[in-house]
């Protein structure tokens, strides 16, 4: 018995050793698998800087931000970015006036009033919507859509934002839908249970209960899908007609940043030359413009749920 104990002290000092380094290996594998993400980032963030630093060697800043004319493929180009900005900002409200309100009501009849079969029937299929290819969806709107829309419009042309934006729309609705259905569906309970001893009915306890409490996780799908309908590529390519106007009607054809990102990378110009390096400038305007409606999103975020 005396030799026994020993034996198992031993044992159990060595399992605990045994779990300590197992877990020191899981955690640097996880702290390793953060730093990747971070330093992609830094790197995304550092080339674009770095590769737009050359074009402004070229092209002032001024003249780059407040330009209207976007001609970088000219003999005589200039590079004016706003017509690109206008065209990004204007498929992405198109976009954003249809997956908004259809993502919020599919999400509220999802977690409120759909049975439970008919949610975990109907649930994974609208997100199976997230799995199409784009450029799918880019035909569909030149072929599809834009033909549809000429019946009520005939002067539209075949090449539009309208178009576009509509079928974006519908292809950032899947994101917008789940990810808003998942935030309501974490509403407490007993939020949903003391409107109803109010004498609230379902439809009341839905728009004035749970979606203001969820409000948080409803913001971060909004700003989800404006961020996918910002570097949406394939569908603007194809659809809107990849023609820089400074325009906002969105029944004009039009290019966006990420379109003109597209036709430049196709291999047509040298890698040294200003027309190149353009690309980055554009990548790093839309960078910028991801990241401030993060931002408002971060604080949006963080203002309601403090709030409720």
């Amino acid at each position: 018995m005396s030799q026994a104990k020993p034996l198992q002290s031993r044992g159990a000092f060595a399992s605990l050793r045994y779990r300590k380094h197992r877990d020191r290996i899981v955690e640097a594998v996880l702290l390793s698998a953060a730093l990747v993400a971070v330093f992609t980032t830094v790197a995304i963030v550092f080339i674009l800087f770095y590769e737009s630093s050359t074009f402004f060697d070229h092209v002032t800043i001024r003249e780059f931000l407040t330009g209207t004319v976007w001609t970088p493929l000219f003999s005589d180009a200039e590079y004016g970015i706003l017509p690109l900005v206008a065209g990004t900002m204007t498929t992405t409200g198109v976009a954003l006036l249809v997956a908004i309100p259809v993502g919020t009501v599919i999400a509220i009849y999802l977690s409120e009033f759909a049975p439970h079969r008919l949610r975990e029937t109907v649930k994974p299929i609208l997100e199976l919507l997230g799995a199409v290819p784009t450029v799918v969806y880019g035909y569909f709107a030149l072929l599809m859509v834009t033909p549809l829309l000429q019946k009520i419009y005939p002067d539209l042309p075949g090449f539009n934002m309208l178009g576009a934006g509509l079928v974006i729309g519908l292809m950032i609705v899947p994101y917008v839908a789940s990810v808003s259905e998942d935030a309501m569906r974490s509403v407490p309970r007993y939020m949903r249970e003391g409107s109803y001893a109010m004498g609230a009915t379902k439809l009341q306890t839905a728009l004035r209960v749970v979606v203001p409490g969820a409000f948080s996780g409803l913001a971060a799908a909004y700003i989800l899908g404006i961020s996918r309908a910002v570097g949406e590529t394939m569908v603007v390519a194809i659809a809107a007609g990849m023609q820089p106007r400074f325009t906002f009607n969105p029944t004009e054809p039009a290019a966006t940043i990420t379109a003109y990102i597209v036709q430049v990378s196709l291999g047509d110009l040298p890698h040294d030359s200003v027309g190149y390096q353009s690309i980055f400038a554009a990548g790093l305007v839309l960078m910028l413009i991801t990241l401030v409606f993060n931002v408002i999103g971060f604080f949006l975020t963080r203002k309601f749920r403090e709030a409720y």
